[in-house]
């Protein structure tokens, strides 16, 4: 499988883009699981729930990366790189064992949506003023990682050319292996 995670701040469309690059790559959109946890539980959460949340994207990452063919695009609306900014931020610490999770499982590309979209309210969502601020945390754990990335930006049919273009740039293309 090549696993392309879509990361970025809160409200940056990454829901959107991960269905439409699945669609266009005709490869698997992975629905961002903490969204739904979360939701369930009327918007609250503890440590142990984000740790539940992390748990379960790394069981449906090794699934995935056992059962789909290895040149088959798999997209990733958000994945740990995000649940270790959202323990480091809310609990001012992370499980050791996700920072190995990191190192093992990483993805293969990530896309990052910039937040040059408008912030939408939509009762789960916390961080309207810190947007900046949590891309740079996503940007330097990419880097610490050394998870090659793309930006992504602009609205509609706009934002899913940058997101092709950054594919494309980095060698992933549909009908060819990864290079990276």
């Amino acid at each position: 499988m090549i696993a392309i995670v879509v990361t970025g701040p809160e409200s940056t469309g990454k829901s959107v883009l991960t269905k439409k690059l699945a669609e266009h790559f005709q490869g698997h959109a992975v629905e961002e699981y903490a969204r739904h946890y979360v939701e369930i539980r009327g918007g609250s959460y503890s440590f142990e729930d984000v740790e539940k949340i992390a748990r379960h994207q790394l069981l449906e990452f090794q699934q995935l990366k056992q059962n789909v063919a290895a040149e088959s695009f798999v997209f990733f609306d958000t994945f740990l790189i995000i649940t270790k900014v959202w323990f480091q931020e809310v609990f001012a610490c992370c499980p050791v064992w996700l920072n190995k999770a990191v190192r093992k499982h990483k993805p293969d590309f990530a896309l990052v949506c910039m937040p040059d979209l408008p912030w939408e309210d939509d009762g789960i969502r916390e961080n309207p003023d810190s947007r900046d601020y949590l891309l740079e945390c996503y940007i330097k754990e990419l880097e610490y990682y050394g998870i090659p990335f793309s930006a992504v930006e602009g609205a509609g049919a706009k934002r899913l050319n940058s997101a092709l273009r950054g594919l494309l740039t980095n060698g992933l293309t549909v009908n060819s292996p990864k290079t990276l």
